[in-house]
């Protein structure tokens, strides 16, 4: 059940109804409902109708399209956590004999496997997926436009492919290895690859005239895995915490974290739009926030999931119609509404549970050449490295038992910090990845690479 709503403020709570009342209403859709999630819960559900007197609850559902895609990497990041595949194997190992055996998995997750985005003709979201029985039908005679791994061009052919990977290496379809490992698990008995009662009809809108036209509703097929299910606002809530926040019985926080992390290279137009992609989610930066999730259309609905971790809060849209309404706009608009309105109230702080003495003396100021750096300790994040200044090369690092740390994040990922000591047990500098950080610049009692004047800081005169 949602929780109620008198849990958000009453403005906050009617701003949330205006954005889906002016989305529903200029974007002519038939329907459009909502939610919004924090703290790990939904706080918020909302919907707007063309139907008097009738407004969908969060237990109505509708085909969410791409979302899928999201669904089906979850599942793919479970083999490789359970070690029957590894991200960088190629297809081939798995799946000989595709065409496309040179992409690796985390192409195929990424989109970077260089496959075409569609099916051969005839457009397979509006035909049956009974002219589509095999893979090959699905990956044509000439299955890359793209050099692997070169570029970022969605695929839904791509998520076929890792539809049948699943169905091969577990034995059983796509359709029961979600249901039995993803959905029963979180609690998603609303999400299913078929329509169940209640849920909407999908509508054609005319562009120019204020009058519908049915879609067919079409079982996809073998292309199930890139945009067959249907799921409701409440599903999708619990969804999105699981996103944001890992389940054990699933995948774990770290996985997430990883599946959240871009994982494609940027063409032009992404890096000005602050577009990425990760395993299986959407990354954008929007108004200055950080969003994950993804979007989803198939014809007669859309569908959208957006996240903001950083202000745990999320929200579902989810319409109707072919065309009509921007949801992904719609989405992050209703998440930047609560986080302004209702800021995320910080847990308190708190000392660190156990002290790990060595990284403690190195807590502090250091510079690498002139620049300032500072270490610190927290609770929140272990070990960290960052820039005086706010800008430049920062990263957290995890320990290694030893007395070292590896980085977690940018340029500093996967190097090792280590402290180097004096024969007499003094910390003389830290060394990152062959960069040398003293406590004073350009120390004279550290082995500076080339070396320090002797006669040391002067002046101009």
């Amino acid at each position: 059940m949602t929780t109620p709503q008198e849990e958000l403020l009453p403005g906050t709570s009617r701003a949330l109804l205006h954005r889906i009342a002016v989305a529903q209403a200029e974007g002519r859709a038939p329907s459009l409902v909502a939610a919004v999630v924090r703290d790990g819960r939904a706080v918020w559900h909302g919907a707007r109708t063309s139907v008097e007197g009738h407004g969908p609850d969060e237990n109505v559902q509708y085909r969410i399209g791409s979302i899928t895609k999201t669904f089906t990497a979850v599942l793919v990041l479970r083999l490789r956590d359970e070690g029957a595949l590894d991200l960088g194997d190629p297809l081939e190992k798995h799946l000989p004999g595709t065409g496309a055996g040179e992409a690796t998995i985390a192409d195929l997750l990424a989109h970077t496997s260089g496959l075409a985005a569609e099916s051969p003709a005839p457009w397979w979201e509006r035909t049956p997926g009974s002219l589509r029985p095999e893979l090959a039908d699905v990956l044509g005679e000439q299955p890359g436009l793209h050099p692997v791994g070169r570029r970022f061009h969605y695929s839904n052919a791509g998520y076929t492919v890792l539809g049948v990977l699943v169905e091969k290496l577990r034995g059983e379809p796509w359709e029961e290895v979600l249901r039995r490992e993803v959905l029963e698990p979180l609690g998603l008995d609303r999400t299913s690859a078929h329509p169940q009662a209640p849920h909407a009809g999908g509508w054609a809108v005319h562009p120019w005239a204020d009058v519908l036209l049915p879609e067919p509703t079409e079982d996809l097929g073998r292309m199930a895995p890139a945009g067959q299910l249907w799921s409701t606002t409440a599903d999708l809530a619990r969804f999105a915490v699981f996103l944001a926040r890992g389940d054990d019985r699933v995948l774990s926080a770290e996985t997430m974290r990883e599946m959240r992390t871009p994982a494609a290279p940027a063409e032009a137009v992404d890096v000005l739009d602050g577009a990425a992609y990760g395993l299986g989610l959407q990354i954008q930066r929007w108004d200055g926030r950080l969003l994950v999730g993804h979007s989803g259309s198939l014809p007669g609905f859309l569908a959208n999931l957006t996240i903001s971790v950083e202000d745990d809060v999320a929200a579902v849209v989810l319409a109707n119609c072919t065309s009509g309404p921007l949801l992904s706009g719609v989405g992050a608009d209703l998440v930047r509404i609560v986080a302004e309105a209702e800021p995320r109230v910080p847990d308190p702080w708190r000392p660190l549970s156990e002290v790990d003495a060595s990284a403690v003396e190195l807590a502090g100021q250091w510079y690498w050449g002139t620049y300032a750096f500072a270490l610190r300790l927290s609770a929140e994040e272990g070990v960290s490295l960052e820039p005086l200044s706010g800008s430049g090369r920062r990263s957290r690092f995890r320990t290694n038992g030893d007395g070292t740390w590896t980085g977690l994040e940018g340029y500093y990922a996967g190097e090792l910090l280590k402290a180097v000591r004096r024969p007499d047990g003094t910390v003389s500098h830290l060394d990152l990845g062959s960069f040398v950080f003293t406590r004073q610049p350009y120390d004279q009692e550290a082995p500076v690479p080339g070396g320090v004047d002797s006669e040391g800081w002067r002046g101009i005169g």
